[in-house]
């Protein structure tokens, strides 16, 4: 298991840049040939058409055949489509699958489906019920989190923030996902954005320290949420500090086995982080003189 996103050879020797690795919508052009082999192969039963099962999404996708001199319609190659348009077909061809009364495909190439989204940093997958494709990452929860990576790099006073949050974000959801390297950067960024308001006098701050100063100096904070008298201003944001610093398994070793973050685990913990990190350099948190 590695511990980090294996970046890519030219990178890796000082040759380019490192560039945005996903996740990508649409149909990108390096996916592009996979996924019409994919949709051929499902369709297919010893190398001949399911033309049953492809007329079906045809027609439910309001897909005209291909047409051939001699062999007439051609429903499988009217499904070699590209874009958005192939992902329709995929996810019909999905749906078609499950409601059939038996097994058109395969669950081994559903397997496959899902690990070429994956290996391709896809932003869809397919859904736990197999029936459909589902966006892995929401365009507007994505936009959210790309904004604040934009505006904590914009805030001198959220240090590396921006950094980590955006590596965090690609060891998430980027080629070759490491649920342990997002996972901690995740926590990393939330330390650099709390650390000017929270602890700015202790240079080894870490987010254990600085709930521990909430915790003996929670009058010292406020936050811009409206608090109803006598209630705790700062519980909300405690609690999504403490879920993220606590949520880490991997953080200490010991006489039992060290239990690594899974995947899912370490994109809550990324969003979770991105909501403070938002709030920290928003200033809808603050320490009061």
């Amino acid at each position: 298991m590695t511990t980090t996103p294996r970046p890519r050879f030219s990178v890796r020797a000082g040759l380019a840049e490192p560039t945005d690795d996903g996740p990508y919508d649409g149909v990108p052009e390096h996916l592009l040939a996979a996924l019409q082999s994919w949709v051929r192969e499902s369709l297919s039963f010893e190398r001949r058409p399911n033309e049953d099962a492809s007329r079906a999404i045809c027609l439910r996708l309001r897909i005209a055949p291909a047409v051939h001199l001699v062999r007439g319609a051609l429903y499988l190659e009217a499904l070699m489509l590209s874009g958005t348009d192939l992902l329709d077909v995929i996810d019909e061809t999905l749906a078609y699958n499950a409601a059939a009364p038996y097994a058109v495909i395969d669950s081994w190439r559903i397997g496959q489906l899902q690990q070429l989204l994956d290996n391709a940093g896809s932003a869809y997958r397919v859904a736990e019920s197999e029936d459909g494709l589902e966006e892995r990452v929401t365009p507007a929860v994505r936009d959210a989190v790309r904004q604040t990576v934009a505006d904590a790099a914009a805030t001198a006073s959220s240090g590396s923030a921006a950094d980590h949050l955006a590596t965090a974000w690609q060891a998430a959801y980027g080629r070759s996902p490491d649920s342990q390297g997002a996972y901690s950067e995740a926590i990393k960024a939330v330390e650099a954005a709390a650390h000017a308001v929270v602890q700015g006098n202790n240079q080894k701050a870490t987010l254990g320290t600085m709930l521990g100063e909430i915790g003996n100096a929670r009058h010292k904070f406020e936050t811009t949420i409206s608090t109803p008298p006598g209630k705790d201003a700062m519980a909300t944001v405690e609690a999504m500090m403490r879920a993220l610093w606590e949520g880490q398994t991997s953080r200490h070793g010991g006489q039992s086995a060290t239990v690594p973050e899974t995947l899912e685990a370490a994109r809550a913990g990324v969003h979770l982080a991105a909501a403070l990190v938002q709030w920290f350099v928003s200033g809808a948190v603050v320490r009061t003189p």
